[in-house]
């Protein structure tokens, strides 16, 4: 009898020792899952932190053959990393001297910026000015190398004589050239004279 009860004991003892083994076990594996969770979400954010390259007050200055300048200027930059030519801009000031012609100034809340060609992308909140005009819009595609304009996204066109309204205006840098108009053709430019 006291064979069967020292038995039954020893039993008892390997059934709570592999109970709290089993659950110790259990612990320690989950805590190095958690362990490694924790170290794979911190090398994925050290990733982003190494791949996120800001640069702030960022300045660009460059003129053409022309002798016409381009300054630009942004509260924050951001390189993208699959085109280092490419950075992506917030709250830009923009500056083109034309030579023989007075300057153009334009601001807008973003913008994409290419350095090796200097085309510009300007969008939200876009304002161009230039002398007595001032040009409302969403977006801008400015290009020295094709020498161009292009404003779209609700255009609002303002100097002392006129207000006017369309989807695109076209500008030639060099020659001046202006095309004005909708991307509906039933559809009219809206001008409107101040006097």
């Amino acid at each position: 009898m006291l064979r069967k009860k020292i038995l039954i004991f020893f039993f008892i003892f390997l059934i709570i020792f592999f109970y709290f083994f089993f659950i110790e076990f259990k612990t320690n594996e989950k805590s190095e899952e958690n362990q490694s969770e924790t170290k794979t979400k911190i090398e994925k954010s050290e990733d982003i932190i190494y791949k996120s390259n800001i640069i702030e007050d960022v300045n660009y200055v460059t003129s053409d053959a022309d002798g016409n300048e381009y300054i630009i200027s942004a509260l924050k930059g951001e390189i993208d990393f699959d085109n280092p030519n490419i950075l992506y801009l917030t709250e830009i000031n923009a500056l083109i001297r034309l030579k023989n012609s007075g300057y153009i100034t334009i601001t807008s809340d973003y913008g994409k910026y290419n350095s090796e060609n200097f085309d510009t992308i300007f969008s939200k909140n876009v304002i161009i000015k230039y002398l007595d005009n001032k040009i409302t819009s969403e977006y801008l595609d400015f290009s020295l190398e094709r020498s161009s304009m292009i404003i779209s996204r609700d255009i609002v066109y303002n100097n002392l004589d006129t207000a006017l309204k369309a989807d695109v205006i076209e500008l030639d840098i060099k020659t001046k050239d202006t095309k004005i108009f909708m991307y509906e053709k039933e559809k009219k430019v809206n001008i409107k004279s101040k006097n």
